[in-house]
């Protein structure tokens, strides 16, 4: 009897226990593990994100620059997915069958039970032939989506582009970003990201076992809508931006327009650009490899990166700040016999004229590197001051012209340009004895100082306005309020007195506008242009030829650079390219001779790349060639000198001076 009870006992134990396991087992997939809840979720319900539309970007007169098209991913969820014709759905959306499985086996990595990105960026064309069978295809559905669209191919290096986001971006974003995500890369698609994104949306759909929607759960109770980014104002001028791209069609350079009296910016050209639209869609990575491979670099953003010698941009800076200091005047004359002898007559820096005794306007009208000698000798070796700490005063003064510095522009990826401090000379020279003939290259824009277009034409706006900018930008108004950033109405002043600029200013018309100016070739019927050619001197190559002018005279509207790589003499390039430019603007037309305009349009500036020669050579030629290989490229983009090969320049100046 003991026996049958025990026994019972036994088996009533055996039953709690495995009722008890069944209850915890309940529990914990009930409670715990959401691995059937999700399953059973997507079999009923669907989760479809509702991407807004990013923010469209405008010109200035409000034309289209940046605008949306539909595109449709393709979303799968790995365990839902059986019994798929694989043949049929690889050839609807032409991919192999080796993609396929690759792209399975990244979303099951990603997760069995939640959709995640199969294929993206379906044409509308595509995703019409996979409807028709989309419902054979269990566990996938299409998510829509919008992608950029620039209508005329334009300002490229301005307006960017936008692509997936990295694992990094999505750790920045503090979850805002999932994977599949899109986010400005460059441009002002990256600078303005956070307005021009919006916010995400979700819609909750029904679907039936064959994936199909059969309509809104709960009335779309539990949706969130989907909020559009802000749209842009650009500060550029469209007709203006197709005329600069063509006129630098086939050459290597930059054109920055600036209005003077805000700051925006009118045209921006980098040469040469690629077509935006190659960086949106399936063939996206395959396009950037071959842009970033291109030996002419078409997405390098010359005007804020590229750092060249001013050349005579800088005779302008120098003539302000040598009156503001006091060390001469609109009246002080110098003797030109051809050049500046500098270094105890050990020196000789070259003139393009004999000009003879000259004044501060005329200089600046025929562009005397004597002239700005002396000047830049007054300022470093006539102010009581040991050479470091007359040049420190001096670099001071000129930074304030947005020299050496970032100016601030709303783009990713500014660069500074190149203004050494007085301790970079002192430790080439190897003490602080040096005075001006150590660095008489500086006096004419030489040497080791290298600004980037930007800086160039705000320069021309400093002097429009007669001695303040203000920060140089792209976007005028944010949103429908047409909102502006604080920080580009800021009046930022150079720190030359008003009184100084009259002298420079006569000197920069009568360099366009009278017989004998260095840019008279290139004035404009009707409107008093301010402008100085420039021929920047390029150790590597072929010379720079510089423009720089604003106009009209009285109440300026544009200021502009214009800077051509390797092409030679400025008057001849740059300055019909930037008479054109301005003539547009100011008046709607261009009326220069058809002969040079033929000539600016249809010419080929670009560097040859030349294929290495395939033969035997000897030893001694082999090191003749191998000295040959090691010297940079004559096309080098920008001025960017070996800090070694400078040091030995200085020493080597040094001897022969001491």
């Amino acid at each position: 009897m003991n026996s049958f009870f025990a026994r019972k006992y036994v088996i009533q134990g055996i039953f709690i226990a495995i009722a008890l396991v069944l209850i915890a087992r309940l529990f914990y997939l009930q409670l715990v593990d959401d691995t059937y809840l999700l399953s059973a979720n997507n079999n009923v319900l669907r989760k479809v994100i509702v991407y807004p539309a990013r923010g469209v970007i405008l010109d200035r007169n409000g034309q289209v620059l940046v605008q949306n098209e539909p595109v449709y991913d393709l979303l799968v969820t790995p365990r839902e997915a059986k019994d798929i014709d694989t043949a049929l759905l690889c050839e609807l959306i032409d991919i192999d069958k080796k993609g396929f499985e690759s792209r399975m086996a990244k979303a099951r990595a990603h997760s069995p039970y939640r959709a995640s990105q199969f294929e993206k960026q379906l044409s509308a064309t595509t995703y019409a032939r996979l409807q028709e069978h989309l419902y054979k295809f269990r566990g996938f559905y299409v998510q829509n989506r919008t992608v950029r669209n620039y209508p005329d191919s334009l300002a490229a290096q301005f307006l960017g582009y936008i692509q997936e986001v990295t694992d990094r971006d999505i750790k920045k974003s503090d979850g805002f970003y999932s994977p599949g995500d899109y986010i400005g890369a460059t441009g002002i698609e990256r600078a303005y990201e956070d307005l021009l994104r919006g916010n995400r949306g979700v819609r909750n759909l029904m679907v039936d076992a064959l994936n199909r929607p059969k309509g809104i759960f709960m009335e779309g109770k539990y949706d969130t809508l989907a909020v559009a980014g802000d749209g842009l104002i650009s500060s550029l001028d469209k007709e203006l931006q197709v005329l600069g791209e063509q006129l630098m069609k086939n050459k290597l350079g930059s054109i920055v327009a600036i209005e003077p009296s805000t700051g925006e910016v009118l045209a921006y050209v980098s040469s040469p650009s690629y077509d935006p639209n190659l960086m949106v869609g399936r063939q996206r990575g395959n396009n950037y490899m071959k842009l970033l491979n291109d030996p002419n670099k078409p997405m390098f953003n010359r005007p804020i990166q590229a750092s060249y010698p001013p050349g005579s941009v800088f005779k302008v800076v120098s003539a302000l700040t040598a009156q503001q200091a006091g060390v001469l005047d609109e009246h002080t004359i110098f003797n030109c016999p051809g050049g500046y002898s500098y270094g105890g007559g050990r020196g000789f820096m070259r003139c393009t004229h004999v000009d003879g005794p000259i004044a501060l306007t005329r200089s600046i009208q025929r562009s005397c590197n004597t002239y700005y000698g002396y000047a830049y000798a007054k300022m470093i070796d006539s102010r009581g001051l040991s050479g470091p700490k007359a040049y420190d005063l001096w670099r001071e003064a000129t930074m304030k012209f947005g020299i050496g510095h970032r100016l601030g522009i709303d783009l990713p990826g500014e660069k500074p340009g190149l203004l050494p401090t007085s301790d970079y000379y002192t430790k080439g020279y190897g003490n602080d004895k040096w005075r001006s003939s150590f660095n008489i290259s500086l006096s004419i824009g030489q040497g080791e100082m290298g600004i980037t277009p930007l800086q160039m034409a705000n320069i021309m706006a400093i002097v429009a306005n007669r001695g303040f900018y203000y920060r140089p930008h792209l976007i005028k108004g944010i949103g429908e309020k047409k909102i502006i950033k604080e920080e580009f109405t800021e009046k930022i002043s150079a720190g030359v007195d008003a009184r100084y600029y009259t002298p420079v200013i006569e000197g920069l018309s009568q360099a366009v506008n009278v017989p004998g100016g260095t840019a008279y070739a290139n004035r404009i019927a009707g409107i008093e242009m301010c402008g100085k050619t420039g021929t920047a001197q390029n150790p590597h190559g072929e010379n720079h030829a510089v423009f720089f002018a604003f106009a009209p005279r009285d109440n300026p509207k544009i200021a502009i650079a214009v800077f051509v790589e390797n092409a030679g003499y400025g008057g001849v390039w740059a300055g019909p390219i930037a008479s054109m430019m301005v003539e547009k603007y100011i008046k709607d037309t261009v009326t220069m001779p058809k002969h040079i305009q033929d000539r600016i349009y249809n010419s080929n500036l670009m560097p040859k790349v030349e294929k290495p020669k395939q033969k035997k050579i000897d030893i001694k030629k082999d090191s003749t060639t191998n000295k040959v290989a090691n010297r940079r490229s004559p096309q080098t983009p920008a001025h960017q000198e070996d800090k070694k090969s400078l040091l030995v320049h200085h020493s080597q100046v040094k001897k022969r001076y001491e």
